[in-house]
């Protein structure tokens, strides 16, 4: 037994652990989102700082709100909302340990952080309401319905939104039942499930029905999923065909399975990256 425990001491230590210093962010609290790529942009932490403000600024963050950053992962997002936002009160939500572990050996100043699943935000002990919630970069990971149900029920009157998630383009409905199985395992390799995706339309309807308002949807396909599979191409596959590669062979393939994925999708364009803001009614 002693290869399978050498094995698991070079997995990943959750299915959605990253590696960022093998793309190239080195900082004690990295990102790990796919980033919004601009043309010939090479700095991976500038292009996740680029996709966190899109999102903040749609939403129009500012110091006074209370902020929950859901899926904050390695902890970049959090330390980015207190330094360049100012956000006086500030708690995050992650489910990997090691993660949550880190932000609170380097970020001890925050207001709460907790080690859960977004999906159960109803059961956490929150000791307010917040009047934005942003999920940056992970939200396509569960049911719309479902992730809107929870952060529901934790907002404050006339709150804010900002998620990224997945949509099916009208291309979707000219693909035969075999091409729509393929694009079902391609995603489930992601961790994505395909039966939580819908069109554009059935979007907005989702969070009409959740009774939000102001609601935009903005494609954002190019710079997210064609610029990372072009970093990933033309910067880390340099760096490995020159020797300069960094981090286990695993979390390469990872990378270089996600680029793959991100490519495809942009190019048949049958899936598209948005960003989704809107507002509480209430």
């Amino acid at each position: 037994m002693q290869w399978l425990q050498a094995l698991r001491q070079h997995l990943p230590q959750h299915k959605y652990a990253i590696d960022a210093a093998v793309l190239g962010d080195h900082a004690q609290l990295p990102w790990s989102n796919l980033g919004y790529w601009q043309a010939g942009q090479q700095d991976y932490a500038a292009a996740c700082r680029m996709l966190a403000d899109h999102l903040a600024q749609t939403v129009n963050l500012n110091s006074k709100d209370k902020l929950l950053d859901l899926g904050c992962g390695q902890g970049a997002s959090l330390l980015y909302w207190q330094q360049d936002y100012q956000v006086q009160y500030l708690a995050g939500v992650e489910l990997q340990a090691a993660c949550v572990a880190n932000i609170q050996q380097y970020l001890p100043e925050l207001n709460a952080i907790y080690q859960a699943s977004f999906l159960r935000l109803k059961e956490l002990p929150f000791s307010q309401r917040f009047d934005v919630v942003l999920c940056l970069d992970a939200a396509y990971h569960s049911p719309v319905p479902v992730f809107l149900e929870q952060v529901r029920s934790i907002l404050n009157s006339n709150a804010r939104i900002g998620f990224h998630h997945l949509v099916l383009s009208e291309r979707w409905e000219n693909l035969n039942a075999l091409q729509r199985r393929k694009y079902q395992f391609l995603l489930k390799s992601a961790d994505v499930n395909l039966k939580d995706l819908m069109t554009v339309g059935a979007l907005y309807a989702c969070l009409d029905r959740f009774e939000f308002k102001n609601i935009q949807i903005q494609d954002l396909s190019e710079p997210v999923f064609s610029g990372f599979a072009d970093y990933v191409q033309k910067t880390l596959n340099s760096k490995a065909s020159n020797d300069q590669v960094q981090g286990s062979k695993l979390d390469h393939f990872k990378i270089q399975m996600t680029a793959k994925l991100c490519r495809k999708l942009y190019q048949e364009g049958i899936m598209r990256y948005v960003q989704v803001t809107a507002q509480s009614k209430h």
